[in-house]
């Protein structure tokens, strides 16, 4: 065998292991219903989401006083010039968020939280993040993702009882999952926990990267793989802990910097033969992953309340810039070309804050299934933030680039646009990138058909078990296909949502076809559509823009419904289902007519070295007899690498 064919065929069972971990993590079972999941299949089911689901009133009328407080600490204490500048969040404002009950606002109150519902979570984070992103942070990767969710889900009583009232009571907690080789890809995870031959404790070792939180945590959840054993399912385990920072053994190796998010407290920290008791394995071993899973499924919903904030601040500037600033003989908001983006900032601000206001209703219920809402909502509004940003600074024009401080400084008004590019950009990274967001997303999406036909396509299974899986499924598709042409999405269906009935039937008509679109994928592509991953991220954000139209149209009905005479809600609707079809039409078009292989062919090109001489004319190139003679030869060209589940 040749040094390629061995490394190809090395790279071929390490993408088998690694999605062989993905799936092995993520929840196999649908034990509740889930609006997304019903769209991907071709049916609007509106009546998970409409009418609103509705807060508790307890739960908000003590929530209440807690925002108050909330808003007005973050107004006289939250700096974020400040602590943009130093790099460096206060101990007295953790401290005084802490005092607060921040730290603990979801978790109950029989263990020292506040015990309010994701709703007021978010209400509270967007106060936060509206002064302060980076402050904002602490808060959410010490709650959303850190200590308190996994261990409210996941943990023991007496696990609760010993480390909940700590986290509510200030002890900031994190959550180490990557390392230096592993992303979203935990196969490959080094980290590792031997459990001691008494089996009283396990020995971690290891290293994780990007920790926020962690230089500054007194507890961590850390995921580490465990031995591979009899009672254990994954043939690579992972398991996770909670680990107390002062322990010895634990260290911070370095502090790292951003290009935004500059008060954040991120970090590597190492394992050095740190002694974890028994007692603190969370859940099971093995079971790790599944936990990071199930907790980011809520966790996410965080970051797209950020967003909405966002979105808020820079409207705000914008639209009093856009007044006040004359052009021409008129101020700039009425020049068509700024007009188009402060409309598009004002309809697509509306629209983040009905989505994710109505997953996080949606998580309060429990009783629906909202893994498939988070994800889109991560993905969806840290996309959008950063196009309204990017907006915000065209229309600010030169103040939009120049930072706060510089304003500050020659007597304008400083609203740090320039930090909230910076401060957005990684929104679409951390979490799950939107790229890792698309797959899981389309993953969950085909679930129903690949329990139907999966055994059909699957090539590792023997003819006889393919066959008759298809005949199964054949009889299955006999009737699903003709009844994702059927149905009635015409007039006068939803004529009870007014002006915006005809959106509500376009939802529907389009959820029946991008349930047969998906079909149409499985079918032309066969097993290899898990490698079209750009097929597969448009039919993600069919999906998602769905939501958004859904979403919404139901949140104006809430509050025309709370103040009958605010026509409003239906004019900032209808502008943002008016954009969000306008990109499902562009989505449809493009699933099957596109120049996908052209650009990955392309890409393979760029990588075999074959347009190096494009790079010619900058500093720091090889000398261009050098370059050619290093060149690639062409080579026969691959289907395109598959990732993920």
């Amino acid at each position: 065998m040749s040094t390629n064919s061995a490394g190809d065929s090395r790279n071929l069972t390490d993408a088998r292991e690694s999605r062989d971990v993905a799936e092995s993590a993520r929840q196999a079972r649908w034990e509740k219903r889930s609006f997304m999941k019903e769209l991907f299949g071709g049916r609007l089911s509106l009546d998970l989401v409409h009418p609103h689901p509705v807060q508790d009133a307890e739960e908000a009328t003590r929530a209440a006083p807690f925002l108050d407080r909330i808003r007005r600490f973050v107004e006289e204490h939250v700096d974020g010039d400040a602590f943009d500048r130093d790099e460096w969040v206060p101990d007295s404002v953790l401290r005084g968020l802490a005092d607060l009950g921040a730290y603990g606002i979801k978790i109950p109150r029989e263990y020292g939280g506040l015990g309010l519902s994701q709703t007021s979570y978010n209400k509270a984070l967007g106060l936060v993040a509206s002064r302060c992103a980076s402050t904002a942070a602490f808060l959410s990767a010490h709650q959303s993702i850190g200590v308190p969710t996994p261990l409210v889900l996941f943990g023991t009583e007496e696990q609760k009882r010993r480390y909940l009232p700590r986290a509510a009571g200030g002890e900031l907690s994190a959550f180490a999952l990557t390392e230096p080789m592993v992303g979203s890809d935990p196969a490959n995870m080094s980290t590792f926990a031997e459990p001691s031959p008494d089996g009283t404790h396990y020995i971690l070792n290891g290293e994780k990267l990007w920790t926020t939180n962690g230089p500054r945590a007194d507890l961590l959840v850390v995921m580490a793989r465990t031995p591979a054993r009899a009672g254990v399912k994954a043939k690579r385990p992972i398991s996770a802990f909670i680990v107390e920072t002062s322990w010895p053994g634990v260290e911070v190796g370095q502090i790292c910097r951003f290009m935004g998010l500059k008060g954040i407290s991120n970090g590597v920290l190492r394992f050095r033969d740190v002694k974890v008791p028994r007692e603190n394995l969370l859940w099971g071993e093995g079971l790790g992953l599944k936990l990071a899973l199930i907790t980011l499924n809520t966790g996410r919903l965080a970051l797209p309340a950020f967003c909405a904030a966002a979105g808020k601040g820079l409207l705000r500037a914008c639209r009093r810039w856009a007044a006040e600033r004359v052009q021409w003989g008129a101020p700039i908001g009425r020049h068509d070309a700024v007009a188009q983006m402060l409309g598009r900032m004002a309809a697509e601000t509306y629209a983040m804050e009905a989505a994710v206001e109505l997953a996080a209703a949606m998580s309060g219920q429990g009783t629906l299934d909202i893994r498939l809402e988070a994800a889109i909502a991560k993905m969806w509004h840290s996309e959008k933030a950063w196009d309204l940003v990017n907006d915000a600074v065209q229309i600010r024009g030169g103040r939009g680039y120049e930072t706060a401080d510089s304003l500050r400084e020659r007597g304008e008004d400083p609203f740090p646009v320039e930090r909230a590019l910076r401060d957005a950009r990684i929104n679409m990274i951390f979490e799950g990138s939107s790229e890792i967001m698309r797959l899981f997303i389309a993953r969950e999406a085909v679930d129903e058909h690949l329990s139907v036909a999966g055994g059909a396509i699957d090539p590792r299974l023997p003819a006889r078990t393919r066959t008759a899986a298809f005949l199964r499924a054949a009889l299955h598709y006999a009737f699903w296909y003709p009844s994702r042409w059927l149905g009635w999405a015409r007039w006068p269906r939803y004529r009870s949502f007014g002006p915006l009935a005809g959106h509500m039937r376009y939802a529907g008509r389009a959820a029946r076809k991008l349930a047969r679109a998906l079909f149409h994928a499985m079918l032309r592509f066969g097993p290899g559509l898990e490698r079209r991953q750009a097929v597969l991220g448009r039919l993600v954000d069919i999906g998602a823009d769905l939501f958004v139209v859904t979403a919404s149209c139901v949140r104006a009905m809430k509050l025309t419904g709370e103040e009958p005479g605010n026509r409003t809600p239906f004019e900032l609707a209808d502008a943002a289902c008016k954009l969000a079809r306008r990109r499902i039409k562009a989505n449809f078009r493009a699933v099957f007519r596109n120049d996908d292989t052209d650009i990955y062919r392309v890409a393979r090109g760029a990588l075999d070295d074959r347009y190096a001489w494009l790079e010619a004319g900058i500093a720091g190139e090889p000398d261009p007899d050098e370059r050619a003679s290093t060149a690639r030869p062409p080579r026969p060209e691959p289907e395109p690498a598959a990732v993920g589940g």
